[in-house]
Order: C-alpha cells, then structure tokens, then sequence
C-alpha cells in the first residue's frame, strides 16, 4: 500500500530517524575507506595477478571514473524509483562486488568487479545525502545530520591506510575488499527497519540518451584531468578533455529541451544553490592539492612507508572532523558565511606554514600545519552541503546530493591536476640543473620525470651518487610544494572573499534572507513508513 504524506520543515526528527543517520553513515565511511585501501594493496596484487601496466591504471582507476560519470544519472534515478530502493540495490550490488574482487584470479576479473563496485557506489552516495534531507526537517538537526555524514566519510578515507596495512599484515590482497561485504549485509538488513522510502511524486520519463551523454561525457573529463596530474598539459590530453566538454556542453542543451530532464537546470537558478556549488568545488580544489602533497613529501622526502604517512595524518584528519562537526553549533552564534570565510582564512594559516616546508622539516611542522588547514576548511562542506541541500526542492534531494558530489569530485581532481602541474613544473626546471655529475643515465631521466620515480632508481644506486641524487631531487620536489602551497593560500582567501560576498545573506538555516520558505513536499511513502 502507498499513501501519501506532508512533510513539514517545522516537524523534528526522533529516535529512529538519528539511528537510521548511524545506518547511513556506514556506506559512506565504507565508500572512502575503499577508495584509499586499494593503493597499499596494488604491490600484493600485482605479484599475484601480474598486471600489465595499462591494467593496472584501470584496476586503480575505473572505480572512481564510474562514480563520478553515474553519480547524477543515479541520485535522478533514486527520485524516480524511490531513494531507500536504490541505497539497497546499491549496497546489495556493492557487497556481491567487494567479493568478486576479493577473489579475483585475474586482471581483466579484477578491473570487472572494480568497475561494479564504481556503478554500486554511484548509487550510494546519493542515495544517503538525499534520505538525510526528508529524515531531518528541522533546519539544525539536518545541519548536524550531515556533518555526521561528512565525518563520516574524512574518516572513512583517513582510516584505510591503517586498516589496510593491518589486513595486508594478517591476510591476502583480496581481505581489503571484504570490508564491504558485511557492512552492506547491516545495511540491508537495517535499512528496510530504519529508514523511510522517499520519491518524487511525479518523476517522469528517464531520459536513457541523456544518460549516454552525462556519461561520456564525464569520464574524458575526468581522465583528462588525471592526465594532467600524472604527466602534466599535454596535447592529447587536452583534445580527450576538449572532447569531453564538448559532450557535455551537447548534454546540457538537450536538458533545456527535455520535458522531464536528467538534470533540472532550474536548480541553480537560486544564487545560494549556485554559489555553494562553486565554493565547495574550490575548497575541494585546495583541499585535495595539498594532501596530495603532503603524502607524498611524508613518503618521498621524509621516508615514511605509505601505511606509516596514513597514519601519521590521522590527526590532520581528526581535526578536520572537528572543524565539521563543530560547525552546526557554531552557524548559530556567527553567520554561516563568516563561519565559512573565517574558516577558510585559518586554513590560509595553515597552508602558509606549509608553504615554508623544507626537505629538513620535521614531521611536527607538517602535522601543525595540516592540522591547522584542516580545522579551517572543516566548516565549508560541512554548511556548504547544507545550503545545497536547503535550496533544492524535497523531491530534487537525490539530484542536488548528486550534483554537489560530482562537482566535489571534479574540484578535487582539478586540484591535484593543476596545483600538481605548478608543483611538477618547477621540480623538472629545478632538479635539471641539480643532478649530479656521474648519475647513470637512466637515473637521471628518471630523476628528471618525478620525484617517485627518482627515489625508485636511487635504490639501484650506492654511496655518494645515491645520497647526492636524493638531496637534489627532494630539494627540487619542496620548490615546487612551496610555489604550490603558496598559490592554495591565494586561493583559500580568495574563496573566503568569495563566500564572504555571495553567501553573507544565507541564514542558520542555510537559506537565504527573503527567500520565500518552499512548501510542503508531498512525497510517496511506503505505507509502513507514513507518519
């Protein structure tokens, strides 16, 4: 039976709504993790399942590709079918898919169940921010109820590398990918029990072609921007990332024609949607540039395995969380856009004192200034999540989570696409000057591509030759972090400007002055779950 009920902003969540948050926080902390895990596991499977290179890249790759190509096309779809069913569907497909990779006996099987697990993810993310905006009317629970679910997902990612190194001490490769199977059995298992099912009332047709577009036209973005991280502007990466704006450029004019788009464009008619869209983006941009950095000069510079460098961030990442968690409280007292602007100076400072890092810098220096830049950014996705969510219309909950998540993804890939690019440009012009005479040739090519690939052959090295090598290339590698760091503290305050001027009228509830408050949302509800 389905009937239909009233939801009002004024109507307080309960007991059952804060323990369907915790189920909810689960693929979200799972999610992260797996994304992370994989990275320390890539050594153990390669001896294993002998990969070719260009195997290898999609094993790491093609999980995230799919998820930021589906991740609008499934928040459409959870609107349409019902966003508890497609959580579901997704954990459902998400554990079959954690095994299949936990017991693959090839490449090709390995890149198959990566490739599942992106699609079952692209329907997970979603799904959970969309649930949390119909389970918390009230303005201030639904703040707190994201930042949970945003903490959720910090230390989702900050966790793998110690988790990983632990299952990879003790088990196979494969044990890293078990972590999802009985997370999501929970899940399923809860989720019918706790959470409430949610759709539009009048979804219309999906528009399949539409679909088609959005995705390929993602991904060469996406791959494009990765190009440019790993090797740099290039021309072919260029005309694969001018091709995939291209499509998407045709995707959108088709929106604008369609009765019943893929993606409403009316969403970001409201200035607040749009300018939180934007300032979320850049923080990613700045977020993910510098702890792209930092694991690598934990790795590179300071000699700390990939498991030790995880851990060692973990209190950046703690910090982080508290800056999130703190923020709903804090948007009482202090406007939410000086809370973010503010924030976002204090995470200026900390940039700056990673600006100063040098290859004798002690591991204090780098966790202060981390941990400093952390705090600050913590209130920008924690209430700019929340201005997204607050200006979309109830039954466009699935399609505005969507859209805020892949416009994260692809500000944080930017962000380590081009501030890598500054950082990787000055290293090459630096370290050509500063190899030393009597370095085999092919040290010093490698020495001349990056950093990585510098300390690989310094390995085959000895006595002097070696040491020397190390001192100029790492020397070379904190130019370029100082230039890049120096660019992110630019940047972090322009965005505090940014959000200073366009968001200064948005109010604790994280909507805007003068804004006339939505109607009541008559949503589809399952019978069992109508209040």
């Amino acid at each position: 039976m389905e009937t239909e009920m009233t939801t009002s902003p004024q109507v307080k969540a309960g007991k059952r709504e804060w323990l369907g948050l915790a189920v909810l926080a689960l693929p979200t902390i799972l999610i992260a993790l797996d994304m992370s895990v994989l990275h320390l596991a890539v050594p153990h499977l390669s001896a294993d399942l002998d990969p070719s290179s260009t195997q290898l890249l999609w094993i790491v790759d093609i999980y995230g590709f799919l998820i930021a190509g589906l991740l609008i096309t499934m928040g459409t779809l959870g609107d349409r079918i019902g966003r508890r069913r497609l959580l579901l569907i997704g954990a459902v497909g998400f554990g079959a898919a954690s095994v299949l990779a936990a017991y693959s006996t090839s490449p090709v099987m390995l890149i198959t169940a990566r490739g599942l697990l992106g699609v079952a993810g692209a329907t997970l993310m979603p799904s959970t921010m969309s649930l949390l905006r119909n389970m918390f009317h009230d303005a201030k629970q639904r703040n707190v109820a994201i930042s949970v679910w945003m903490a959720g997902f910090v230390l989702g990612g900050a966790l793998g590398p110690a988790v990983g190194g632990v299952m990879l001490e003790y088990f196979w490769w494969g044990s890293v990918f078990l972590l999802g199977a009985p997370v999501m059995a929970l899940l399923v298992i809860t989720g019918p029990i706790l959470l409430p099912e949610y759709r539009s009332e009048q979804p219309g047709r999906l528009d399949f072609l539409s679909v088609l577009m959005l995705l390929v036209g993602v991904l060469p973005v996406v791959y494009g921007i990765k190009e440019y991280a790993s090797h740099g502007i290039e021309a072919t990466s260029s005309l694969i990332l001018a091709v995939g704006l291209a499509i998407c450029a045709a995707f959108v004019l088709r929106q604008r024609n369609l009765e019943s788009p893929l993606l409403d464009l009316r969403l970001f008619s409201s200035r607040t949607f749009a300018a939180a869209l934007a300032v979320l983006s850049l923080s990613m941009f700045v977020m993910a540039g510098a702890q792209f950095f930092l694991a690598q000069f934990l790795q590179m510079v300071s000699g700390y395995t990939p498991m030790e460098a995880g851990l060692l961030m973990l209190p950046i990442s703690v910090m982080m969380v508290i800056g999130i968690m703190a923020s709903p409280g804090l948007a009482q007292k202090i406007r939410p856009a000086y809370l973010m602007a503010g924030g976002l100076a204090i995470a200026a400072v900390g940039l700056f004192i990673l600006s100063r890092l040098t290859e004798d810098s002690g591991i204090g220096m780098v966790i202060a200034g981390g941990a400093i830049m952390s705090l600050g950014l913590g209130p920008t996705p924690a209430l700019g999540t929340g201005m997204v969510l607050a200006t979309a219309p109830a039954e466009k909950a699935g399609e505005a989570s969507a859209i805020q998540e892949t416009a994260a993804e692809l500000g944080a890939a930017l962000g380590i696409a081009l501030l890598g690019a500054v950082g990787t440009a000055v290293y090459r012009a630096q370290v050509q000057d500063s190899i030393p005479d009597g370095t085999p040739e092919a040290a010093t090519a490698a020495a001349e591509d990056s950093i990585g690939s510098a300390v690989a052959a310094a390995e085959d090295l000895s006595g002097d030759t070696k040491e020397s090598l190390l001192d100029a290339v790492r020397t070379a590698f904190t130019d370029g972090i100082q230039i890049s760091y120096t660019a992110s503290v630019v940047i972090a305050l322009a965005i505090a400007l940014l959000v200073a001027t366009l968001l200064r009228r948005v109010t604790p509830t994280l909507e805007e002055e003068g804004e006339a408050p939505q109607p009541e949302q008559k949503v589809t509800a399952t019978g069992d779950q109508a209040r």
